[in-house]
């Protein structure tokens, strides 16, 4: 089985996970709100470069050197976020060593990955939307056309909102169902999702609503992929449910984030 341990930076926690104990890496808290982030890459590895995204949902994934184009070519693939100007996307993926690649969340699901022949990595934040399209995915088919093998690699899914306290509409559960049951309509889909092994579906009792759980879905993209269960692991921590360690969108709506980040070798 995968564990996951707590470490501590100055008495502040954050979350590793054994698959990835290769690789710098953390899951941290939301005790860390205060630190940016070139002291938050410190803490991984003194000489990595950290880069970081204004996430949009969706399903772009993005190498360092493309970030350096999009930000010197400006428009609408670009944002200014206070001082600084970010390219819009939700996911980063390596292209050399010590690169640190970092995502935000705060009940999406932060998504860390290591290769652990090549050393290359990548990041995603994956909500519902992202999910809806394929984010994680999206990353692998990056990392594949980078030389990777779907053997070699491995999946951390950190802290996110659990499926049993997610609400959502059956059409927000249909639209993530749909890249597991393609070609059906909303009803079967439904159905279809009910019936798969591990569903990530639980029934509510509202009418029209149902309660998912995202990061299963995108595990079982993964498994569709090729990829095995043993590669993927999902942290064993809800954010909505764990005020003391983790911001929440769902229970706070601060707009406060939590931050996920992993190094390339």
């Amino acid at each position: 089985m995968h564990t996951w341990h707590w470490r501590s930076w100055q008495e502040l926690p954050y979350l590793s996970c054994s698959l990835l104990e290769q690789f710098p890496h953390g899951f941290f808290t939301q005790q860390f709100w205060s630190h940016n982030l070139e002291d938050m890459t410190k803490i991984l590895h003194p000489e990595a470069s950290s880069y970081r995204l204004k996430q949009v949902h969706g399903n772009k994934v993005l190498t360092p050197q493309e970030i350096e184009h999009l930000l010197t070519v400006g428009g609408d693939e670009v944002e200014q976020v206070g001082e600084k100007t970010f390219a819009k996307a939700d996911g980063l993926i390596s292209e050399q060593a010590l690169q640190a690649l970092w995502t935000a969340s705060a009940d999406c699901t932060p998504v860390l990955i290591g290769d652990i022949k090549t050393g290359q990595v990548a990041a995603a934040h994956a909500g519902w939307r992202g999910t809806a399209e394929k984010i994680v995915p999206q990353a692998i088919y990056r990392m594949q056309s980078q030389g990777s093998k779907l053997q070699d690699l491995r999946i951390a899914m950190g802290p996110s909102v659990e499926g049993k306290v997610y609400q959502v509409s059956e059409d927000v559960a249909a639209k993530l169902g749909s890249t597991l049951i393609p070609e059906a309509d909303e009803t079967d889909i439904i159905k279809g999702l009910q019936e798969i092994d591990n569903s990530p579906l639980i029934a509510d009792s509202e009418p029209g609503k149902v309660r998912i759980d995202v990061r299963q879905v995108s595990a079982i993209q993964l498994e569709h992929l090729g990829i095995s269960p043993e590669q993927i692991s999902l942290a064993p921590y809800c954010t909505y449910q764990n005020p003391e360690n983790f911001f929440s969108h769902r229970r706070a709506k601060e707009g406060k984030v939590q931050w996920s980040g992993i190094v390339s070798m």
